[in-house]
């Protein structure tokens, strides 16, 4: 991405409140862009918030999650952003040189492919083998875990300097040590209460406080990251540093793998390895030579809950995991990996993805059904949301839905029968739900 796309793309203030007033790029960038401002300037805390959110399956049921946000001032991101930009930069230059320009494929602006791809990649390289082994590995609280002077070592490689230029030296200091400012407090703050409706109003002030309240309570409220390791997730510039961190770990299990005729790839904390046609004694050398990359990288860890190892032979994919791993029980014969399900013949949308669609589908419907279609104020529900949301109808305007989504998994995997049977008679289940309103 050149400069001027960077700019087009990140022009708009967010519209959200915070300790500054929300700006646009132009009113800001002569600012951002000069290193001697941005050496001395002073960042906000973060706002944090704890999102609970509910998984569903039908296997498990709903399983009620936590995901801790944190979201930086206006000028703040607009610096990040700018930063995360250059580093991009060097970072799409030096995996290029150093061979995993398509094995680290998560946060990446100059590749034009997304999730979709990526599966289709892999379970493409699985059918062309006769028999082959496969990892599938997650990491365990990646950003929350990432330590602050490997990632140090690792940007000055990037950067080709012993010492970090000042700036770039204030923006890293800023995003790992890190201060947070808990949204319940500026709620309180504001006299409002921590509920979806008050947290709306709080979204459209102008200010999340006032400067004189800021000076008032900062000493009460700002928690400051005091541990060497872990950044933000989510911030403007956390996904380019992510990947930096494992320039190292990408070069060395890339090189490895293509030596054996093999394909790696990692999307974020996600991984894949595949290796062609070896014998088991081999296997385990090659599990060992992992495990070893991963404890060279300072505390790195695999989430042994989600670390899946499998045979593929004959177009059947077997669960190994009680054959190479300690205290991990062998899995379904099946794979998933990016949302998809793949048994070593048909590929499928992954269950816990379709189940998610229709349980949101059915709940909002319920909701409907439960009030007659109509408000406490009595007005009639319009069922125009459902079918924007959720249906064929809504897929063809703005930004699209998860039917939009499964149209682009029908075109990548154009030959796959089983890939997208969510949209069949889809429309169908949403009007069966919605003549139940009397």
């Amino acid at each position: 991405m050149n400069l001027e796309k960077w700019k087009i793309k990140n022009k708009k203030s967010r519209n959200y409140s915070h300790f500054d007033s929300r700006v646009y790029l132009d009113k800001v960038w002569d600012y951002i862009k000069d290193p001697n401002k941005i050496k001395r300037h002073g960042f906000y805390p973060f706002i944090h918030y704890t999102q609970s959110f509910k998984r569903y399956s039908k296997h498990t049921g709903i399983k009620k999650k936590n995901r801790e946000i944190c979201y930086s001032a206006h000028l703040d991101r607009f610096i990040y952003s700018y930063y995360s930009y250059q580093l991009n930069n060097y970072y799409n230059n030096r995996v290029k040189i150093d061979g995993i320009n398509d094995s680290a494929i998560a946060y990446r602006d100059n590749i034009q492919l997304n999730n979709i791809h990526f599966a289709k990649k892999a379970i493409d390289f699985i059918r062309q083998k006769e028999e082959c082994y496969i990892i599938i590995g997650d990491f365990t609280k990646f950003f929350d875990s990432l330590d602050h002077t490997y990632l140090k070592k690792m940007l000055c490689s990037l950067l080709e300097v012993e010492k970090f230029p000042d700036d770039f030296y204030a923006v890293f200091k800023n995003i790992t040590k890190f201060s947070t400012w808990d949204m319940e407090s500026l709620l309180n703050i504001n006299n409002l209460k921590n509920n979806p409706k008050d947290i709306i109003k709080f979204k459209q002030l102008k200010k999340a406080i006032s400067p004189e309240q800021y000076k008032k309570y900062k000493k009460l409220y700002i928690k400051k990251n005091s541990n060497n390791y872990g950044i933000p997730q989510g911030s403007a510039i956390s996904a380019v540093l992510s990947n930096v961190y494992m320039l190292e770990f990408d070069k060395k299990i890339k090189t490895y793998v293509s030596e054996k005729n093999g394909l790696y790839m990692r999307y974020s904390d996600d991984f894949i390895v595949i290796l062609p046609k070896i014998t088991l004694e081999d296997f385990k050398e090659d599990l060992i030579y992992i495990e070893t990359v991963i404890k060279s990288v300072p505390k790195l860890q695999l989430e042994q809950d989600k670390t899946q190892l499998f045979a593929y032979s004959n177009k059947i994919i077997r669960s190994c995991n009680e054959e190479f791993l300690e205290n991990v029980k062998n899995g379904k014969p099946f794979m998933n990996y990016l949302g998809f399900t793949f048994d070593g013949q048909d590929v499928t949308l992954r269950d816990k993805t379709v189940s998610k669609y229709y349980y949101r589908l059915y709940r909002k419907i319920k909701t409907i059904i439960k009030n007659n279609g109509v408000t406490k104020k009595g007005k009639r529900i319009s069922s125009k949301n459902v079918y924007l949301k959720y249906s064929i109808k809504g897929s063809k305007k703005g930004k699209g839905n998860f039917i939009t989504y499964v149209k682009r998994v029908e075109q990548i995997f154009s030959n796959e029968k089983g890939v997208a049977q969510i949209s069949r008679k889809h429309m169908q289940k949403i009007r069966k739900q919605l003549n139940k309103i009397k």
